[in-house]
């Protein structure tokens, strides 16, 4: 027994910094990860500091796609760091027993892990070890693990050179000759992640020469995969030698969102980085819908959120509901003049009223109704959710084939969080997919909205 409740058993995995085990919290009754730290004889200082770090950085992220630490406990002098128990695979460990994973697989597992990491840039982390086998898979879904050896912005350490961390075969250029790891650093050690994910094989052989790898990757030019595949144009911005250069990881993250649906990457194979990087920036890629107005009969004069109650399911037409009736016209979030909507009034109104605008947390009830309405709806009718992106979005979707070929695939869209910003008309939610496969998965997921007379169309994600 750990510090009087975590019961030991089995041990599950073995590394260079300790063992873990599988064990039963005996207060909570749950399943936990508990590894003991320090196996190497004189390691016991950096080890635990790499302990208390990892506890640190990962307890500040609350993600779905990154692997929660419960605790840090010491017994009989050995520390002891307790975390989710994620009864699956690492992805290194999924590409052994399986072979390379085809395009979709490896970029809806992979977007999940760009997912975390955009989180743990937001919070000013650097990962700086990204790789398979740290990435841990539990059927459809990815958690990325081992923020041991990660660093926070305001970390002194992280402003050192001339010290190499991280696996070799996915380490940036810039790391292997000795500079501090940024965020640009994580894109590129995704990136070699992709390429092992989709060839079956790390993008560099390190073996017993190290030096020799570390060369390659500074000066050598990066692997590429052969132009034909889905995934060649997106590696070519991901593992490119100039930080600047690369994308950044919410690029990549909405990239391989497209890619998991069966659309192929934006950017051509061998396409400067650079240009690609400034042209993708606006362009998102998952299919949303803006249910139709009522008919102008029966439609409220200027009242620009009344579309909304139309297409709800009766779930949420109540809710939805409340929100019109309570909203009026919103000029700045429409485009519209706003001496042009003060001019038009209700039936039972004076004509020269002046309708209120709605108020901050008006229209954000009103964005988060929208969305609870499209991931009612989209599913059940794929074509007319087409119909309402906005051309490029179309076109980023590869048309109608390439958007039904993955919502065909789709049975169900849970919402389970979402969070509207009324200032820049975005809405961030997380959202469950059930597949018809039977499989389910998780993906965050951030939309620009655009305004479109009495309603909204999707501009893009990111």
């Amino acid at each position: 027994m750990i510090a009087g409740r975590y019961r030991l058993g089995r041990e599950i995995g073995r590394g260079g910094s300790g063992t873990v085990h599988l064990a039963v919290d005996e207060v909570l009754g749950r399943q936990v990860a508990i590894k003991r730290i320090g196996m190497i004889a004189g390691s016991d200082d950096v080890e635990r500091e790499r302990a208390e770090r990892e506890a640190r950085l990962a307890a500040a992220l609350n993600h779905p796609h990154v692997v929660s630490v419960f605790d840090l406990v010491d017994e009989a002098d050995v520390r002891w760091l307790v975390m989710e128990y994620v009864d699956g695979q690492t992805l290194g460990e999924r590409v052994r027993s399986t072979g390379p994973l085809d395009a979709a697989e490896a970029a809806a597992l992979l977007g999940q892990t760009a997912d975390a990491l955009v989180e743990a840039h937001a919070h000013g982390i650097v990962h700086r070890d990204v790789k398979p086998s740290n990435i841990l898979i539990a059927g459809a879904n990815a958690k990325l693990n081992d923020f041991g050896i990660a660093r926070s912005a305001d970390d002194a350490s992280l402003t050192q050179t001339g010290l190499v961390t991280g696996s070799p075969a996915y380490l940036a250029p810039e790391v292997a000759s000795g500079s501090s790891a940024t965020p640009a650093s994580d894109v590129w050690s995704l990136g070699a992640t992709l390429y092992h994910a989709v060839t079956g094989a790390p993008p560099y052989d390190v073996g017993d020469n190290l030096l020799g790898a570390l060369y390659k990757i500074v000066h050598e030019d990066p692997p590429r995969l052969p132009d034909d595949h889905p995934m060649a144009g997106l590696l070519t911005v991901m593992m490119t030698h100039d930080p600047e250069q690369r994308w950044s990881m919410r690029q990549v993250r909405d990239e391989l969102g497209r890619i998991s649906r069966g659309g192929r990457s934006t950017v051509a194979a061998g396409a400067s980085p650079s240009v690609r990087a400034v042209e993708q920036e606006p362009t998102g890629v998952l299919p949303a819908v803006r249910p139709s107005p009522l008919p102008k009969a029966a439609r409220p004069p200027r009242r620009h959120w009344g579309w909304i109650a139309v297409a709800a399911v009766a779930a949420v037409a109540a809710i939805v509901a409340a929100y019109v009736l309570a909203g009026r016209g919103a000029p700045e979030a429409s485009g519209e003049d706003p001496s042009e909507s003060s001019q038009t009034s209700s039936t039972d109104e004076p004509t020269d009223a002046t309708p209120a605008e709605p108020s901050p947390e008006e229209v954000r009830q009103q964005m988060d109704a929208f969305i609870t309405s499209y991931l009612s709806t989209v599913t059940s009718d794929p074509r007319a959710a087409f119909d309402q992106l906005t051309p490029g979005f179309q076109e980023a979707s590869d048309g109608y084939d390439g958007y039904i070929a993955w919502w065909s695939k789709v049975q169900s869209a849970e919402l389970t969080s979402i969070d509207s910003n009324p200032s820049d008309s975005t809405v961030a939610y997380t959202v469950n997919y059930l597949m018809k496969t039977g499989r389910t998965t998780t993906s965050r997921v951030r939309l620009q909205l655009q305004a479109d007379g009495d309603g909204f169309l999707i501009a893009g994600e990111g």
